[in-house]
């Protein structure tokens, strides 16, 4: 089962959401099918066009938009000038409620990858009104041992990669949290300072997290790479903004939350992510969920994990609404 044919949207816009910040926005498929909202990943990427393929243009009303300082969002986190302490989960949650309101939609399916399946996860515990399915990839709960283990915990599997990141700290840094001691090089007035942090992180990323080539080569990008690592480094050095749940975090131990929420798994065996047994362990606490494991898959599941999201959106498009 592939993936749907590409399409185009057939409305777009930018939406006023408070703090001087614009979101990018569009809808594509059908404007009165079943209403499904996509959350890419980063934090820091953007909604690229092939998201729009995971669902049955037929049947669904198919929303993508660029976070707060991603894409084409503006201001953009790759202007040191734009203010990150007006980019955090509580506004970006505020964000997908004031494009809900702005697009007259009751509720919606939540279809998230990586960094977005984190938001989408919480944005379902503290909303499940309006939360009707949720479809997941590449999943993530952002808690603090998952990001020990993707800053620190991986260096034992690359070292050679290890030894390199680690390089671009002061050595006074190198002990404590990475993501907040890369962020404080990549806030900082020397414009040299912040590239060399930029393609440094990158660097760890890419060692960490093999993606597909395309997923790589926007790294090449000066502009991207700072506005990537920016905002990931922001998010990471400050527990992703959830709130304080201890090391396991706040979406594992709000995952009771969930119990009325149908929702699907996909994930990669290989994912060095979920070296934790994260994903394991929110499927079994929370009751509405199917975890599905693709073999010899990595953070990007691939073909077969194309498959089973596709027959998870299809799946959804044909149960009625509560």
């Amino acid at each position: 089962m592939a993936r749907y044919p590409e399409i185009e949207p057939y409305d777009h816009g930018m939406l006023d959401v408070g703090d001087g910040n614009h979101l990018y926005w569009e809808t594509s498929g059908n404007p009165h099918g079943k209403p499904a909202v996509v959350l890419h990943g980063g934090p820091g990427s953007s909604a690229g066009a092939g998201l729009r393929r995971y669902f049955d243009p037929a049947a669904y009303r198919i929303v993508l938009f660029d976070q707060r300082g991603a894409g084409r969002s503006r201001p953009s986190a790759a202007d040191p000038a734009t203010d990150m302490s007006v980019n955090t989960a509580p506004h970006l949650m505020a964000d997908l409620e004031r494009l809900r309101a702005h697009l007259g939609i009751g509720r919606w399916l939540v279809w998230g990858v990586s960094f977005g399946s984190a938001l989408g996860l919480r944005y379902a515990q503290t909303h499940p009104g309006v939360v009707s399915e949720l479809v997941l990839t590449g999943v993530a709960t952002g808690s603090p041992a998952e990001v020990a283990l993707l800053t620190r915990g991986l260096g034992r599997i690359f070292p050679e990669a290890y030894e390199r990141f680690l390089a671009e700290l002061p050595e006074d840094e190198r002990d404590g949290n990475l993501a907040a001691a890369y962020n404080r090089l990549l806030e900082s007035p020397d414009p040299e300072v912040r590239a060399r942090a930029a393609r440094a992180w990158t660097d760890w990323e890419t060692a960490i997290i093999p993606a597909p080539p395309g997923s790589v080569e926007r790294f090449r990008d000066p502009a991207f790479r700072l506005g990537f690592a920016r905002t990931v480094t922001h998010y990471w050095g400050n527990d992703h903004f959830f709130g304080d749940g201890g090391e396991e975090g706040v979406v594992l131990r709000d995952a009771r939350l969930l119990k009325d929420i149908p929702g699907t798994l996909v994930q990669g065996s290989l994912d060095l992510g979920n070296l934790l047994g994260v994903v394991w362990r929110l499927h079994h606490a929370w009751p509405g969920s199917e975890l599905v494991i693709v073999d010899d898959a990595g953070h990007d599941a691939g073909a077969v994990g194309d498959d089973a999201l596709v027959a998870a959106t299809d799946r959804y498009a044909r149960r009625r609404p509560d």
